[in-house]
């Protein structure tokens, strides 16, 4: 027993000091002077330790109130291209959401328009890319491969001094009416456009740009004739299962992703296909599962989620809901209140390392977003005031 007793003990010393660690933790950040702040903003958005010199620099804009000069002088590091931006964006590229991926088109676009403020809410829209300045690696851009920008991350170059802005039309070979911003990279096609009914580009723009997934979507009350013709409306011969689970995805998803309808990664010669007035004949796969569904005849899509229960996130009442190809579409997701929260939740829990826990974190987030929204949609923005809010914690 008194063995039992002392182990009790133990443990129970082990969770005061345990405690008492995490108090004088949060005391010191709490209490943090100016320099310790300038040194975890630098930290944090650049991953690596500043110089005596930067650190000083950063001191002294704290001191005299303007912590978010000394943010963008964290910002101004390399590493926060090469590595914070980098990593940031990386999971956004792959099914599996997964940070470990070699450098890509889709990468590369983030970066440069973080880097040149471009507004970010064209993220989806833009016919726009970034490359490697000329000669700084011996692989061209190509729509069939990757190792232009594999080459510039092998090689270690420069991407704050060494990017340089280009159409994506010209690289990919598709005009640029075509053309949608990262949804038209080569890394995303050949993630989400590759074999199945392009549902997925979707669905994954949706979760990586606007911070839902199809399941936080489901609406049951909207009109399912814009289902398509491969959706049961019996699976496994109980027509309930498409009336309280199925209908609430499609009747959102399908009527948006016919957008997507000329677009295609063909496998075997490693390109994204786009076959301007044709259907990509993906969309007909089983067809006969329902053959009274909706049938594709061209690139056009309606937003019916302007309407209802998801009418929360926000559509940009001057645009029309409605229209032909990816680019449209981007455009309607771009000005979405969801996708600018999105983006600040995203550089809040990258920043800050956690979720917004408590009502001034949500305050903050709220205002940054509507800064966001208001400035330009500046992303270099989101992560200075982010840092500013998350310095003294």
């Amino acid at each position: 027993m008194r063995k039992v007793t002392g182990m009790t003990t133990a443990r129970k010393l082990a969770n005061v000091f345990t405690l008492g660690a995490a108090l004088l933790a949060m005391a010191s950040a709490a209490h943090a002077g100016p320099r310790e702040q300038a040194k975890r903003i630098h930290d944090r958005i650049a991953g690596v330790p500043p110089t005596d010199a930067v650190l000083a620099s950063m001191e002294a804009d704290i001191v005299g109130g303007n912590p978010s000069a000394a943010a963008y002088t964290a910002m101004d590091n390399v590493s926060f291209y090469n590595v914070t931006l980098k990593n940031f964006a990386a999971p956004w590229t792959n099914r599996e959401e997964n940070v470990f991926v070699p450098l890509n088109d889709y990468i590369a676009m983030v970066i440069g328009m973080a880097r040149d403020d471009v507004p970010f809410n064209t993220l989806l829209s833009a016919d726009i890319a970034y490359v490697g300045r000329n000669g700084v690696v011996s692989a061209a851009p190509s729509p069939s491969n990757n190792d232009h920008f594999e080459q510039l991350e092998a090689n270690n170059i420069n991407l704050r001094d060494d990017l340089v802005q280009t159409q994506q039309s010209t690289i990919m070979g598709i005009p640029s009416n075509a053309t949608a911003g990262v949804m038209t990279s080569r890394a995303a096609a050949q993630a989400f456009f590759v074999a199945g009914t392009n549902r997925a580009m979707f669905r994954f723009t949706l979760l990586n740009h606007m911070c839902n997934d199809m399941e936080q979507m489901l609406d049951v009350n909207l009109s399912p004739d814009w289902i398509r013709q491969d959706v049961s409306r019996s699976p496994g011969g109980d027509s309930r299962l498409f009336l309280n689970n199925c209908i609430g995805c499609h009747t959102g998803m399908d009527p948006m992703a016919g957008a997507f309808a000329y677009y295609n990664y063909n496998e075997d010669t490693e390109t994204m296909e786009y076959t301007a007035g044709t259907v990509q004949s993906k969309y007909f796969n089983n067809d006969l599962n329902f053959p009274q569904g909706f049938r594709t005849t061209d690139d056009s899509w309606e937003n019916r989620w302007r309407e209802g229960q998801n009418a929360y996130l926000g559509f940009d009442s001057s645009l029309p809901g409605s229209g032909n190809g990816a680019k449209t579409l981007g455009e309607e997701l771009g000005n979405s209140a969801a996708f600018a929260s999105c983006q600040v939740k995203k550089v809040f829990k990258n920043v800050c390392m956690r979720e917004p826990e408590n009502q001034a974190d949500r305050d903050a987030v709220a205002q940054i977003t509507n800064t966001f929204r208001t400035s330009g949609y500046r992303l270099k923005q989101v992560f200075a005031d982010t840092a500013v809010h998350c310095m003294g914690q």
